[in-house]
């Protein structure tokens, strides 16, 4: 057996590989219960018992005061900004986790959490813990929170913000499958909705690093918040991510009392007619996953390292043979993405190589 970040590695015996092999074989005449719902924005479905969602956003588009919205309803289990919750009677306790503020910061919204649920901040609720784990190691972070979900009870939402503490490496492929698995067993085995907060990259809408991508690929739903672009008090929350249908996005702000509202009169801003202004180049959105991957292999065919000014010569070429024209202007951008995106390593500031565990 090998170690590999606190945790063993170790082999499945065959029969323990048959016993699991039967139990996953489903019955067309099994009878196998819808998850229940538990989350709504207006008659849409966003989180449901047995799953897990997640709220990306850039750093300060106020990510924690909607998650505050979201938890506030599940503790009153009503309705708060544009959130409804409606947990059954045995599953009304939350965990919330918060593995970066300090304990001062933590209460701030702890208290915020309460007053959205109309509750007293002079006294402690039953049915609410809240874990500070900025002190902690991402180890022991993991044990902390297994160690809560299977130690209270009645727990229907856990909350970690944010998911990136748990793991050493943000883009560590193993790390980010081993994190990820673990919140399919939690929400699985205990039956509950586990909601995390994760930032976007600064360049692209993607949420960041390896286990962003992991997160967005396996979440039931994902929500973006964002800053208004023509009025930076105004955050819009819509869904980037989702498996039921999409709901209308809406927008909040924090007012005198330092709490979410809904902004009523917010118009989400629509195509005007004739020809639409040119978006800003992105090459996550205009370039197709096969045409990087093609333009990588053609590159790194030729040589194994490469400097930038030579790098940009070589993709320029690249992108050409694979379909999509770029010119000097554009190719810095894409070095920027694939950087980002960890398809290609920069090594000591300066030279660049393919990785070879690389995920679009």
């Amino acid at each position: 057996m090998c170690m590999e970040y606190g945790r063993e590695r170790r082999p499945i015996k065959r029969e323990e590989a048959w016993q699991l092999w039967q139990q996953s074989i489903l019955s067309i005449t099994g009878n196998y219960e819808k998850a229940p719902e538990v989350f709504k924005i207006d008659d849409t479905v966003i989180g449901t018992l047995g799953n897990f969602s997640a709220s990306i956003g850039k750093a300060k588009s106020k990510k924690t005061f909607n998650v505050s919205a979201i938890v506030a309803a599940a503790l009153k289990n009503g309705k708060v900004l544009n959130y409804s919750a409606s947990f059954p009677s045995d599953k009304s306790t939350i965990i919330y986790i918060d593995t970066e503020q300090s304990p001062y910061h933590c209460l701030k919204v702890m208290k915020r959490i309460f007053q959205l649920a109309g509750l007293s901040t002079e006294a402690n609720h039953p049915c609410f813990k809240f874990l500070a784990l900025r002190k902690n190691t991402p180890e022991e972070r993991i044990a902390i929170i297994d160690e809560a979900i299977y130690g209270t009870d009645n727990v229907g939402l856990v909350v970690i913000d944010g998911i990136r503490d748990l793991v050493y490496d943000i883009n560590s492929p193993s790390e980010s499958t081993y994190i990820i698995s673990k919140l399919m067993q939690w929400t699985d085995e205990k039956q509950i909705h586990l909601h995390t907060i994760l930032h976007q990259n600064k360049g692209d809408e993607n949420a960041r690093g390896h286990i962003g991508t992991e997160l967005s690929n396996k979440a039931e739903t994902i929500l973006q918040v964002e800053k208004d672009k023509a009025d930076s008090n105004i955050s819009k929350v819509e869904a980037v991510h989702i498996r039921a249908m999409d709901f209308k996005p809406f927008a909040f702000r924090i007012n005198e009392q330092a709490l979410p509202e809904i902004v009523e009169d917010y118009v989400v801003e629509e195509s005007k007619p004739g020809r639409p202004p040119k978006e800003p180049f992105d090459p996550y959105k205009e370039i197709k996953a096969e045409q990087h991957e093609r333009a990588l292999r053609f590159v790194f065919a030729k040589k194994g390292v490469y400097g930038y000014e030579e790098l940009q010569e070589a993709l320029v070429e690249a992108y050409n043979e694979a379909g999509y024209p770029i010119g000097r202007n554009k190719v810095t951008k894409v070095i920027t993405f694939l950087r980002n995106k960890r398809m290609i390593l920069q090594e000591n500031g300066k030279k660049y190589s393919l990785n070879p565990d690389r995920h679009y």
